[in-house]
């Protein structure tokens, strides 16, 4: 768990994070907390998504979009709509 915390902390400096084990499932909860220590984002995943190479690269994209919305820096309906074109261009068969 602490090398997941270290990669996680690389890929999303400059903010600090922390993994709290949570839940029998074996859930853990991340916070990210910016340079003056206030929570930017907290967000609880299940310990098999940050164990497989592929799903953490996706919970990394997810918290740095995250932090976008948090920041305000994008707004959730622009993903919404970016969807919506990504789904126009490459129709669900």
């Amino acid at each position: 768990m602490e090398s997941i915390s270290l990669l996680l902390g690389e890929a999303l400096s400059p903010y600090q994070v922390t993994l709290t084990p949570r839940g029998l499932q074996g859930e853990c909860l991340v916070t990210l907390k910016n340079g003056s220590g206030a929570i930017v984002v907290e967000r609880e995943f299940n310990r098999a998504q940050l164990s497989d190479k592929r799903q953490l690269t996706d919970v990394v994209d997810g918290l740095h979009r995250d932090i976008l919305i948090a920041e305000g820096r994008l707004e959730p309906c622009v993903i919404a709509a970016l969807r919506n074109v990504a789904r126009d261009k490459h129709p669900v068969l």
